[in-house]
């Protein structure tokens, strides 16, 4: 059992009026959340509760991934107030791991959270279709379903309950969403920033059936995806014909949260063709790509983020070419994750597993 705060309201504009409340006692002096400016949805720092109005926190878009927003206004020195974040569970994830490679800081940071429906793909908010789906999508958060229109991401994610939160929104199957807004409380924080607000504290406990149900759908939906791309038959030769697509723009690069090197070693000069280089490759194979290495660098980027990657499905959704990279990251970042024990962004206090050294790791491929 644990505290929980109830608010008579329906989930959207119950936590709308929380996030006043505590703008407007002082607790914070912002909020981190999307904001919607005319259908341009984007992640905005907000210190007038008068506006609080235009924030939409549980809408179903990424047009990035805040851990990026919050590495932004953390990276050069902790922020020296309060603010209140409201995110989904793979950002708070991504942010951890950020934070673990010193780009970031939680110092100050409430964070709020909620069991995630997923999101639509970036486009829909682009051309005007998530308007048509909105409806349809609260249903089936209460009827505890998975929408077929979400990111592949999405519909296949078993993080979907928030770790590391002050506060966590309870949607998942609850049938109340429209007249209630419920948000556990999880730490001592989060109970006194509820006391200041309007609504009843009592003592609850989170349906870990709906919680279970919903987890088994996602892997049912992991398992069919996997098949129905082939993912584990896919070999060198089938990552050759996939990532052949590759413009190399680096688009998925830019938007990945987990990739901040501030020059990608594939965007230096070190990694550009010279005359020479190009001469080689003509006498050996008699034509070559226009730019080159864009398996390589698909390849590479798995193995750099791979550890860390919390299958956002940002990388997906921003390329051009259209290429199912969330369903090979997700895929190849589960095996590497599974052979450590590791899951990204869950403890702040584990260290990322390769910048550990264990001399008894992997005894079983010892020669």
């Amino acid at each position: 059992m644990s505290k929980t705060l109830y608010i008579d309201e329906n989930v959207n504009d119950g936590i709308k009026k929380f996030l006043r409340c505590i703008l407007e006692n002082g607790k914070v002096k912002g909020v981190l959340t999307l904001i919607n400016e005319g259908e341009k949805i984007a992640y905005s720092l907000i210190s007038n509760p008068e506006l609080i109005k235009y924030t939409v926190p549980l809408y179903p878009i990424m047009p990035l991934n805040a851990a990026r927003s919050l590495s932004h206004i953390t990276l050069s020195e902790p922020i020296s107030e309060p603010i209140a974040v409201v995110i989904k569970p793979c950002e708070i994830r991504a942010f951890i791991e950020l934070v673990k490679r010193s780009q970031g800081s939680v110092e100050n940071i409430f964070f709020i959270s909620f069991t995630c429906g997923g999101v639509y793909p970036i486009k829909m908010n682009v051309n005007g279709k998530i308007n048509e789906k909105i409806d349809n999508f609260w249903r089936l958060i209460e009827k505890n379903e998975i929408d077929a229109d979400l990111r592949a991401s999405c519909k296949v994610c078993k993080e979907f309950i928030p770790y590391n939160t002050d506060m966590t929104i309870f949607l998942a199957g609850n049938k109340e969403i429209n007249n209630q807004c419920r948000i556990f409380l999880n730490t001592d924080r989060a109970e006194d920033f509820a006391e200041s607000t309007d609504g009843n504290i009592v003592q609850d406990k989170i349906n870990t059936e709906l919680i279970d149900e919903l987890k088994v759908k996602r892997l049912e939906e992991r398992k069919k995806l996997f098949e129905d791309k082939k993912i584990e038959k896919l070999g060198l030769e089938g990552l050759i014909d996939i990532f052949g697509r590759c413009i190399s723009c680096h688009a998925c690069g830019n938007a990945c949260p987990i990739c901040y090197c501030s020059l990608c070693y594939f965007d230096s000069q070190e990694s550009e063709y010279k005359p020479v280089d190009y001469e080689s490759e003509l006498e050996k194979r008699g034509a070559i790509r226009v730019p080159p290495n864009t398996v390589t660098y698909q390849v590479g980027r798995l193995i750099h983020v791979g550890i860390s990657c919390v299958g956002c499905g940002c990388c997906e959704d921003v390329c051009p070419s259209e290429i199912q990279l969330s369903t090979i990251f997700i895929k190849g970042s589960e095996s590497i994750q599974e052979k450590f024990n590791y899951i990204p962004g869950k403890n702040p206090e584990e260290l990322i597993p390769i910048s550990t050294f264990d001399i008894k790791e992997f005894p079983e491929v010892e020669t």
